[in-house]
């Protein structure tokens, strides 16, 4: 039949895809993720090595800047500073002491936010301390705090620097190292802090750096020029991020560097910048940064400014540094007078309301993009608004996917009722599809014709029910986007043991859900709401139309349980929405088939119209039937009126 052969077809290419991710692609990430921490490892036994600082070249030049005159240091032998560009600062270095023991060495200005914790240190005036108040490593609150920003000199460094570029003027310019005097302890909303340093030449830098409530700095540097003849400089900002992280190396999903830059969201991974080395991109406004599943940090200049932004790659022995820079046009400031400009940087989770605020109230392009919403973004994105809506009403994400569930279920209702109505009949005729297989079992195209002639007999559709599986689609998949992508779905509860709606069902058949103690490997891990699903899709094919040949009705049975073990390492939510989707078809064709008069085991329930009560009795039709009714409308012609008994006119045997 044509329709299972679709299905067929549809779920196969469906397990490919998913047998290739679980037995290929995750695999072969787990060995790459123990190759760097076995480099980590490695590299944690070699003392760091400093580089010597050098100069950038003068934008738009060859000219190169006073050597020694408080530049940042360019890249390590590594990398090569490309002309016109922002200084690549930092050696990439191997495993330093422990975070906190870097973070004592220095003099800080505190953060106190409602969502962050962290520090800015006041030598570079680096952003380099941040933790996430509102997220923790695991669903218990007691857990640590998610790290984002790390100080230089502690393993894995990560951290935000804005500067300047001198263009030529031979002037010292504020580094890594400049020690900044800070107008207060501490930075706080609506509290910012000034860093000033005197470069000793006639000119004085400024730094005003705010926070909001949130996750979005403001930084305004400002320069006054003591001196007496003008002075050009340009602006930069880098985001500095030491070793590669440890990435889930899901097609579905981008980690790794990301911009936009022209109103074009570019993304490039990790590997693809390796090859690389760097890759430049001039744009009026956007914005460029690194991304990961759940956080960002994304530097923010002026979106009516023309910008030459990169991404860069550099490494020494095993350890790997990226980076996300641009460089403004140059600013020149006369003899007495001051020049400024303010620039953003957000570090933080991806919240979809924040993100869209932040687009809509400061006009960033496309910033929304920052979260991953994929190919269907025109129904992935909807779906995410009606699930953080019914969050708002019932204050669970789980209850918030059944009440979705439903929501699509009413939307193709009319389409679903159709395809079960077409399926019933379907059902109906599998005795007569039988006999035709059986009668032409050695002649194909016989076999077609004869059934091509039955369906358009009995106005059965075979392709009638696949369509609200094709359909149903792309609203699966951007329900799992949904699910994998969105900061919110992460550690939301359901009921029971389901604490995280974004991880898999933690439970398992084959420790008896945990009366065993013992921790299966992943591939066993088939808890109960996989279960629950695949009975439900076993029951649900119950309901369908079955394949004439055997072995292929052995291997439609069998899919439930390839579903089950695949669907087990999926998000809960997507599973539990699987689940209560098939309860719901299941109730659907049910009563369509009741209605129909059909059974599930395809007999046929109504009594036949016209027949006796007990369905006995010469068909209507026959030869003999007609001829008697004909033979007795004769017979009684022109007597309707008159009384009963014997006449004139009595009709012999007929």
């Amino acid at each position: 039949m044509e329709s299972r052969n679709l299905l067929i077809a549809v779920v196969a290419s469906v397990g490919i895809l998913l047998s290739w991710q679980f037995l290929y692609e995750q695999p072969r990430v787990e060995q790459e993720m123990a190759a760097r921490q076995a480099q980590q490892q490695t590299a944690g036994q070699q003392a760091p090595t400093g580089q010597p600082p050098s100069v950038p070249a003068v934008p738009g030049t060859s000219v190169p800047a006073t050597p020694g005159a408080g530049a940042p240091p360019a890249p390590d032998a590594a990398g090569v500073q490309a002309p016109g560009a922002p200084p690549v600062i930092g050696a990439p270095g191997a495993a330093g002491p422990d975070r906190k023991v870097v973070l004592g060495r220095d003099t800080r200005i505190r953060i106190e936010s409602p969502r962050v914790h962290g520090s800015v240190r006041i030598k570079g005036g680096q952003i380099d301390d941040l933790t996430l108040i509102d997220y923790h490593q695991t669903p218990d609150p007691k857990t640590p705090e998610i790290t984002l920003l790390s100080p230089n000199g502690a393993a894995l460094p990560y951290y935000a620097q804005f500067g300047w570029v001198s263009g030529g003027n031979e002037v010292p310019v504020p580094d890594a190292e400049t020690p900044w005097k800070a107008s207060g302890t501490t930075l706080a909303p609506e509290r910012p802090v000034v860093l000033s340093w005197d470069n000793g030449q006639g000119l004085v830098f400024e730094r005003t750096i705010a926070l909001d409530r949130n996750y979005m700095f403001s930084v305004t540097q400002k320069v006054t020029n003591n001196g007496r003849a003008p002075v050009t400089l340009y602006p930069y900002a880098l985001i500095s991020r030491t070793g590669t992280p440890d990435t889930l190396g899901f097609y579905i999903l981008h980690e790794g560097l990301v911009g936009v830059f022209d109103g074009t969201l570019k993304e490039v991974d990790y590997d693809d910048l390796q090859d690389a080395g760097t890759m430049q991109q001039r744009s009026t406004g956007g914005w460029i940064g690194i991304s990961d599943k759940y956080w960002l940090t994304a530097l923010i200049p002026d979106q009516k400014a023309p910008l030459q932004m990169r991404f860069s790659h550099t490494g020494q022995g095993k350890q790997e540094k990226y980076q996300a820079d641009y460089l403004g046009g140059g600013q020149t400031v006369p003899a007495g007078q001051s020049a400024a400009l303010t620039n953003r940087l957000f570090a933080g989770a991806k919240e979809v309301g924040l993100l869209d605020e932040y687009t809509e109230k400061l006009g960033i392009a496309r910033f929304d993009l920052a979260v991953d919403w994929g190919w269907f973004y025109f129904l992935t994105k909807p779906i995410f608004y009606v699930l953080e809506y019914f969050y708002g009403l019932l204050g669970n994400f789980g209850l918030g996917i059944l009440l979705l569930t439903v929501l699509i279920k009413a939307v193709f209702f009319p389409l679903a009722n159709k395809s079960y109505a077409a399926m019933s009949r379907l059902k109906a005729l599998q005795p007569k599809m039988t006999e035709i297989r059986d009668r032409y079992k050695d002649d194909r195209a016989k076999q077609n014709e004869a059934m091509m002639r039955l369906y358009k007999e009995e106005n059965a559709n075979p392709m009638a029910g696949c369509l609200p599986i094709i359909v149903q689609i792309p609203v699966f998949f951007a329900l799992y986007k949904v699910l994998f992508v969105s900061i919110e779905m992460r550690h939301a509860p359901f009921f029971g043991w389901i604490r995280d709606l974004s991880a898999p069902d933690p439970t398992s058949l084959f420790n008896l859900f945990g009366l065993i103690p013992w921790t299966p490997p992943d591939m066993l891990h088939i808890g109960v709401w996989p279960l629950i699903m695949g009975g439900t899709m076993w029951l649900q094919q119950k309901l369908n139309p079955q394949p004439a040949d055997p072995t292929q009705a052995k291997v439609m049975m069998f899919l439930p349980v390839v579903f089950t073990v695949m669907l087990a390492q999926f998000p809960a939510g997507l599973v539990i929405y699987w689940a209560w989707n098939n309860m719901l078809s299941i109730c659907q064709q049910w009563l369509i088939m009741r209605r129909m008069g059909v059974s599930a085991s395809g007999e046929t329930t109504k009594k036949p119209a016209g027949g006796s009560p007990k369905g006995g009795g010469k068909p209507a039709g026959s030869a003999n039937a007609n001829k008697a009714g004909a033979g007795a409308a004769n017979r009684n012609k022109g007597r309707t009126n008159k009384p009963k008994g014997k006449g004139k006119g009595k009709a012999g045997a007929g």
